[in-house]
């Protein structure tokens, strides 16, 4: 395409269903150079009234169709899948609303305010990165992890932070032998984390 136009680019991406995409992306949809497509996202973005928006360095967001905070959450930061607190709410285990979106990775841990949210990334050991899948989600594919998952990350967390657990939650919904075979798995990389250990004995008493 030699020249593209916002309309073009507007009408193609509803059609695709697209809210979320890198330059990258933006340049194969539309068959142009990288250069290209960086030049027009940054000069569209800065126009009045544009629905291109900079999600962060490379990252844009189109608002006829708005990603969602879990689309973005999978996004800024990669490799991340949806856990700890906001997957537990998700799963309604956590009963109060959670205003951040929180996240596993394997990177170092980061917080970001995007579009005047707070997205939270908790680092946790190559071997723990498991337990997440595919799921629909308003039409959008996020990664987020298994609810009996989701409840170990959050345990973990809290262990190295020495919190207490917290007994509000409500884990009616835990099946007790996916929770047993992601634990054998906690167990053997952090054999020394006593904290943790008491923690889901907490839990099973409370199963």
């Amino acid at each position: 395409m030699s020249f593209l136009t916002v309309n073009q680019a507007e009408n193609a991406l509803i059609k695709l269903g697209l809210s979320i995409f890198s330059v990258t992306e933006f340049g194969k949809i539309f068959n142009i150079k990288p250069a290209a497509a960086r030049a027009f996202l940054s000069r569209n973005v800065k126009k009045n009234g544009s629905h291109f928006s900079k999600i962060k360095r490379g990252l844009y967001a189109f608002s006829i169709n708005p990603p969602t905070k879990f689309e973005i959450a999978n996004r800024i930061y990669q490799p991340s899948y949806i856990s700890f607190e906001t997957a537990l709410s998700y799963y309604n285990i956590i009963p109060e609303t959670v205003y951040s979106v929180t996240c596993a990775t394997t990177k170092k841990s980061k917080e970001f305010n995007v579009q005047n949210s707070i997205f939270k990334y908790y680092k946790i050991k190559k071997n723990l990165f498991f337990g997440y899948a595919p799921q629909k989600i308003r039409n959008k594919t996020i990664l987020m992890a298994e609810k009996e998952k989701a409840l170990l990350d959050y345990v973990y967390y809290l262990s190295l932070k020495s919190q207490p657990f917290i007994e509000r939650l409500d884990l009616n919904k835990i099946n007790t032998d996916r929770l047993g075979y992601f634990e054998n798995f906690f167990k053997k990389a952090i054999k020394k984390n006593k904290a943790f250990t008491n923690l889901i004995n907490e839990i099973y008493k409370s199963l």
